[in-house]
């Protein structure tokens, strides 16, 4: 690699690969931003047996790709992995490196940035080069009451973590062809102190909002715990996602996982369903996305009715009962 050659790292995370997106996100957005620094984009791959997503990541963006193939690698070690990409990153020297907003990233990018003796904008809702060539790092602050633009204009790498289905993943292309560099497993690796005894995956249903293609959003106006769980039945119907505003996680009527803005997931379905939401900007920083809107409110004037690209006036509760027993009807017919 050339040593003048900018780059800009994308961490792999491929484990629940099919639900969680987050990496072909990342490499979306870093093409972008290589366009602006005339950078590379490298993904970097810790794994074993990982050339399945050597294929996924060429064909989604990446200019190059950094594997380090091993079976000692197969399950995920904090210690090694860092250990591992603080090693590469000291000798390839990266401008910027981007890391998905998990919980697997908010457990690693701390650590290394910290390896790393740089700074680390965590749960980041946005990204842009400033007029200096820095990495603008955009997010939430106060609570998700403001949202704040950070740089590092001195450490290197710059590095962000950002929150699953911020940016749209490239279509993938199967002609595309990237270098691929296969490293050898360094042989001075830390001992773990830690070992993966017995691995289980839980049975509950992943909470996959981020991708969901219909989402049934409910707020403050919905009432009660009692309506607000109508909303399911309205998702299943229509085959969809339940997300939520703070107001009514914080009520304990859903948890928060389905929590949708500034400070929960950022959402892109082809049809946003709002009950009951005024369209505070800590909520509709998550909708930026979505392509069609159906807002219903008491209050013409919300904001959230005025984003809408349908806007019915009337009582949440009375809507959604209506249109329940509109589309039972169908079925039944």
């Amino acid at each position: 690699m050339n040593s003048k050659q900018k780059s800009i790292w994308v961490f792999g995370d491929y484990r629940n690969y099919f639900q969680n997106r987050v990496t072909l996100q990342l490499i979306s957005k870093a093409v972008d931003l290589a366009r602006t620094i005339r950078a590379e984009v490298c993904a970097v791959i810790l794994g074993h047996e990982v050339d399945e997503y050597i294929m996924e990541y060429t064909a989604h963006g990446a200019d190059r790709l950094l594997v380090i193939d091993d079976p000692a690698l197969k399950s995920y070690n904090t210690e090694i992995y860092v250990a591992l990409l603080a090693n590469l990153a000291r000798e390839r020297d990266p401008d910027i490196i981007l890391i998905g907003a998990t919980d697997f990233g908010r457990e690693f990018a701390p650590r290394l940035a910290k390896r790393l003796k740089t700074g680390l904008s965590a749960d980041c809702v946005g990204l842009d080069i400033a007029e200096d060539g820095l990495l603008m790092q955009i997010a939430p602050a106060f609570g998700g009451n403001m949202l704040a633009e950070i740089v590092t204009p001195e450490h290197r790498p710059q590095m962000a973590t950002v929150r699953p289905g911020t940016f749209k993943e490239i279509p993938h292309d199967y002609e595309r062809s990237c270098l691929v560099e296969r490293l050898p497993l360094a042989k001075n690796m830390p001992k773990p102190r830690i070992r993966l005894v017995e691995y289980d995956k839980s049975a509950e249903k992943e909470h996959t909002i981020e991708n969901a293609a219909v989402i049934v959003c409910g707020g403050r106006g919905m009432g009660n715990k009692k309506k607000f769980k109508k909303l399911h039945d309205l998702a299943k119907i229509l085959g969809g996602d339940v997300g939520a505003t703070r107001p009514a996680v914080y009520a304990g009527w859903t948890d928060h996982n389905a929590l949708v803005g500034q400070a929960g997931k950022h959402i892109k379905p082809k049809v946003l369903f709002s009950f009951g939401i005024s369209g505070a900007i800590q909520h509709t920083a998550g909708l930026g996305e979505a392509d069609f809107i159906i807002a219903v409110n008491k209050n013409p004037q919300a904001a959230m009715m005025k984003m809408a690209d349908v806007a019915i006036t009337g009582d949440a509760g009375d809507v959604l009962d209506a249109l329940l027993k509109g589309l039972r009807k169908r079925i039944r017919e």
